[in-house]
C-alpha cells in the first residue's frame, strides 16, 4: 500500500499513537498501513470523506485480521471496515477523530469451490468480477453474482450493505444467497454462522435461528466479515434480452410489478430519460461504441442474432433513448433457446396494454460487459454524483412518485440556478418491493476517489469544475430531505450506513433487541461506530 516500515512519517502522531501503530505494523508490515493523506482513497468514499484516520491498515489474512480487532480492544481503539469503496452513505469512512481504518481489500481469496456439495468459500475482500469469472471456467455461478459495481465491490461488502442488481430477478439480493459466514467479533474471536456453527462444513444456511442472516445488512456494526459461503449452481447455457418503453412512470411501475411476481427472468433494470440519455452522452465520451459493439456480438444467442441486434441498435436505438419518458431493460435465462424464447414471449404479453418494445442494445451491454469501468460516478458531463434510494411495497409506489414530482417543483429554481438535476433508475425487489433511486449531480471539484476509480483517458476528457460549496452544501440538504419524503411514505433502505434512520425507525422492542446483539458482540460500540444509529 505505498510505504514501507521505514518510511512511515509518524512525527505528527502523538506518543500513544505511535506506539498504537507500532504494534499494527508489527501485524501487518509497514507496506500495509498507510497514514495522513498517503490513504486519502480509502477512506473518501464515491460520495465524500469526513475525518482522517489514525492509518489506514490493510490485513492480508483471517489471522491478521483477528489480531487487529484483538489489538484495538486491548487498547480502546474504535475502527471502521472498507470492502470495496463504492459506498456513498457514509457507510465505512470515518466519521470522528481517532478511528483505525481496515481495508479489507487484501483478504482476496477464494478458499474453496466445492461443486460436489454446491458451495463456494471466499475471503470477504474478493470482488464479484473475480469470483464470476473464477465460477464460469468451472460452468457456475452464485444465484446473486454482483451488483453493476462488480470490478470493485466485495463480496463481504455486498453482505455488509445488500446489494441488488446481476441474478436478482431470479434469486433476490446478496442477502439470500449466502449459506454461511466467518465473522471476527470485537475482541478478535471468530464466530461460524450455519452449519459450520455445529462443526460442519458450510453446506446450509438454517439450522436453528438464522445467525448467518443476523449478519447481513448490518453496515459493519456487528462483526467483521472474514470469509462467506454463497451457493454454487450451473450457469444456464441460453439467454435473451428485452427491453420496452412506457410514456409515464406509471405504466412502467404495472409493468415490473407484474414481471416481478412471475419471476420470469434473471436481471432487470430501468431508466429514466434523463438518466438514458446521460447513458448516451457516457458512451461517445468513454469511446465505448466499438466496445458495446463487440460484447454484443460476443454474447448474444447465436451470431446472426448478434448482427440483427446490431443493425437495430444502429437503426432506431438511439432514438428511443431519446424519445422515452422510462424505458425497462431484462435479461431471461434458459436451459436451452426455446426456454429462453418463451419467457421473452411472456413479458410482451404482460406488457402489451402498457408500453412498446424497444431494440435491447442496453441490456445486452450490460450482459456483455456486467461489471462496466466506473465512468457513472461522475455525471455524463463530469459532474459530482450521489444517488439515495427507497424500498417501498407496490401499493405506495405512485403516491411516492406524485409526491417527489411536488418536491421537484418547489426546488426547479434553485436546482437549476445552482446547476444541481437528477435522474431515476428503478427496480422490483422480489415479488412485493419497489426500488426507487435517485441520483443527484451537480458543478463541483472532483476527488481523489474518482481520479483513482475513472480511466484517465475518459477523465481527461471531461469538462472540470472548481470547487462549489454552495451546489455542495444544496445538494447535501437534498439528500436529507429526499430521504425524509421516503421515509414519510414508509419506504425502508439497503446499505443505511449512517445515511438513512434505522435505530431511530425501529419499535422499542426491536431497538432493544438489535442494541443487546451489539452489546454482546462489541460491549464497548467500537466498530463502525455510528452505523444504523447505534
Amino acid at each position: 500500500m505505498g510505504n514501507t516500515t521505514t518510511g512511515l512519517d509518524w512525527s505528527e502522531q502523538n506518543a500513544p499513537t505511535q506506539e498504537l501503530l507500532v504494534k499494527v505494523t508489527e501485524i501487518v508490515g509497514g507496506e500495509n498501513c498507510l497514514t495522513g493523506s498517503d490513504g486519502a482513497y480509502f477512506y473518501t468514499d464515491v460520495y465524500r470523506s469526513l475525518e482522517q484516520p489514525l492509518a489506514v491498515v490493510r490485513p492480508t489474512s483471517v489471522e491478521q485480521l483477528q489480531q487487529l480487532a484483538k489489538l484495538t480492544a486491548d487498547e480502546g481503539v474504535a475502527l471502521t471496515v472498507r470492502g470495496g469503496g463504492a459506498s456513498y452513505t457514509d457507510g465505512y469512512i470515518p466519521n470522528q477523530k481517532g478511528l483505525l481504518l481496515i481495508d479489507l481489500s487484501g483478504l482476496d481469496k477464494i478458499v474453496e469451490i466445492n461443486e460436489q456439495d454446491g458451495y463456494v468459500t471466499v475471503e470477504a475482500g474478493v470482488t464479484w468480477a473475480t469470483l464470476k469469472e473464477t465460477l464460469a471456467q468451472r460452468g457456475y455461478r452464485t444465484p446473486f453474482w454482483g451488483p453493476f459495481s462488480g470490478l470493485k465491490a466485495t463480496v463481504g461488502g455486498s453482505m455488509s450493505q445488500n446489494s441488488i442488481s446481476h441474478g436478482s430477478g431470479a434469486y433476490g439480493i446478496s442477502a439470500q444467497s449466502a449459506l454461511a459466514m466467518d465473522v471476527v467479533l470485537a475482541d478478535g474471536s471468530l464466530l461460524q454462522t450455519g452449519s459450520a456453527a455445529a462443526g460442519s462444513t458450510p453446506f446450509a444456511r438454517h439450522y436453528g435461528p438464522d445467525l448467518t442472516g443476523l449478519f447481513t445488512g448490518d453496515c459493519g456494526a456487528l462483526a467483521i466479515k472474514a470469509r462467506i459461503t454463497l451457493a454454487l449452481i450451473r450457469i444456464r447455457p441460453s439467454h435473451r434480452t428485452i427491453s420496452f418503453a412506457f410514456p409515464d412512470f406509471t405504466s412502467m411501475h404495472e409493468s415490473m410489478r407484474r414481471i416481478a411476481q412471475e419471476r420470469l427472468e434473471d436481471t432487470h433494470f430501468a431508466l429514466d430519460g434523463a438518466l438514458s440519455q446521460g447513458q448516451i452522452a457516457r458512451q461517445e465520451n468513454a469511446g465505448q461504441i466499438f466496445k458495446i459493439a463487440f460484447s454484443i456480438l460476443a454474447n448474444s444467442p447465436s451470431l446472426f442474432d448478434g448482427f440483427k441486434q446490431l443493425i437495430k441498435s444502429a437503426l432506431s436505438a438511439r432514438k428511443a433513448l431519446s424519445s422515452s419518458a422510462y424505458m425497462t431493460h431484462y435479461i431471461v435465462e434458459g436451459v436451452h433457446d426455446a426456454e429462453a424464447k418463451s419467457r421473452l414471449h411472456r413479458l410482451r404479453e404482460l406488457n402489451q396494454d402498457l408500453g412498446r418494445e424497444i431494440p435491447a442494445t442496453v441490456p445486452a451491454t450490460v450482459r456483455g460487459m456486467p461489471f462496466a469501468p466506473f465512468f457513472n460516478t461522475l455525471g455524463p458531463a463530469g459532474e459530482r454524483w450521489v444517488p439515495l434510494h427507497g424500498i417501498l411495497p407496490h401499493s405506495k409506489v405512485n403516491a411516492f412518485h406524485d409526491a417527489l414530482t411536488e418536491f421537484y417543483k418547489v426546488r426547479a429554481s434553485d436546482m437549476e440556478r445552482l446547476g444541481v438535476w437528477q435522474g431515476g433508475m428503478f427496480g422490483a425487489v422480489g415479488s412485493s418491493g419497489f426500488l426507487y433511486e435517485i441520483a443527484l449531480y451537480w458543478p463541483d471539484e472532483i476527488t481523489v476517489y474518482h481520479q483513482q476509480v475513472i480511466p484517465k483517458d475518459y477523465l481527461d476528457k471531461l469538462p472540470k469544475y472548481e470547487a462549489n460549496e454552495e451546489a455542495r452544501n444544496y445538494v447535501e440538504q437534498l439528500k436529507k430531505d429526499l430521504i425524509a419524503l421516503f421515509v414519510e411514505h414508509g419506504a425502508i433502505n439497503f446499505q443505511l450506513g449512517r445515511a438513512y434512520p434505522y435505530g431511530s425507525r425501529i419499535s422499542p422492542e426491536a431497538l432493544k433487541l438489535i442494541t443487546s446483539i451489539k452489546n454482546s458482540v462489541d460491549p464497548t460500540g467500537r466498530i463502525a461506530p455510528g452505523a444504523l444509529e447505534l
